[in-house]
């Protein structure tokens, strides 16, 4: 199983462009929060139909997970707490979204909202432990803030991470976690897209302007990760320590550079430079 993870398109519609022409490719398109973005001129129930119809468009193509972030946020529950409305309706369109769990082959999927307060974290409590007691050879979880204290979360100055994602992280040990919102993460020093606490990897693909996004391209075939982005073509091994740097992506495999040559992003090493 192949999946391509983006997060934090925030209505770069360039960008949702490619995300369209790549799916194809991939057996699971992940996308981990802030589809929308609450800074744009464009009105904000204009912002979801555009952003709708996209995702409409990918469900026809592949499976589709989605899980809200603080730009989604559309309405308040009953008792007071924001919530992404307009993502539980995607559901029509057969997509995975905030709640829900997702099997796909021997991988279980849970997807979770953005949470606001106190109730809507309880439900994500219950949601992790009530998927826990399922088995299945992998657990991967989509939750758009990284951990906290964790170089995903590093934003340049200080972390912006969830520290109840790290409590969840070592009471119920998933194999990877998919996250986003906050962009500079990969791209700062001491940042990262990686990590691994405990044994559960956690990955942020970071947010970049113009098309492609920077994305994350998980190859459980291979048990490798591959980071694209503006400042460069990355990947872990997943059955190895963790370490850093990543290694450069040298030799893409083949299905990796026919991505390449159709939405223009993998850039391999000259020979001089792969020592």
């Amino acid at each position: 199983m192949r999946c391509l993870v983006v997060a934090d398109l925030h209505y770069a519609l360039p960008q949702f462009d490619w995300l369209l022409s790549a799916a194809a490719q991939f057996d699971v398109v992940i996308f981990a929060g802030d589809a929308l973005d609450l800074g744009s001129q464009v009105d904000y129930n204009a912002q979801i139909l555009v952003v709708r119809k996209y995702l409409e468009r990918l469900a026809a193509t592949t499976k589709v997970i989605l899980c809200s972030g603080n730009h989604d946020l559309d309405e308040r529950n009953a008792e007071g707490e924001k919530i992404a409305r307009w993502i539980g309706d995607v559901r029509s369109f057969g997509i995975a979204c905030d709640g829900d769990d997702l099997v796909v082959g021997d991988t279980l999927f849970t997807i979770c909202p953005w949470w606001d307060g106190p109730l809507v974290k309880q439900k994500i409590d219950a949601q992790l432990r009530a998927a826990a007691t399922r088995k299945f050879s992998r657990w991967i979880w989509v939750h758009h803030a990284p951990p906290a204290d964790s170089p995903t979360s590093w934003g340049g100055s200080r972390y912006f991470g969830d520290v109840e994602l790290v409590q969840w992280i070592e009471a119920l040990r998933p194999q990877i976690v998919f996250s986003g919102h906050v962009h500079q993460s990969p791209f700062v020093r001491d940042g990262s897209w990686f990590d691994r606490l405990g044994q559960t990897w956690v990955f942020n693909a970071g947010h970049q302007y113009g098309r492609p996004p920077a994305h994350i391209v998980l190859d459980l075939n291979e048990h490798k990760a591959f980071w694209m982005s503006a400042a460069g073509d990355e990947y872990v091994d997943l059955d190895a320590p963790l370490q850093r740097p990543a290694a450069a992506i040298v030799s893409p495999p083949d299905w990796l550079t026919s991505l390449s040559l159709a939405t223009g992003q993998i850039r391999v090493l000259p020979a001089s430079a792969q020592s």
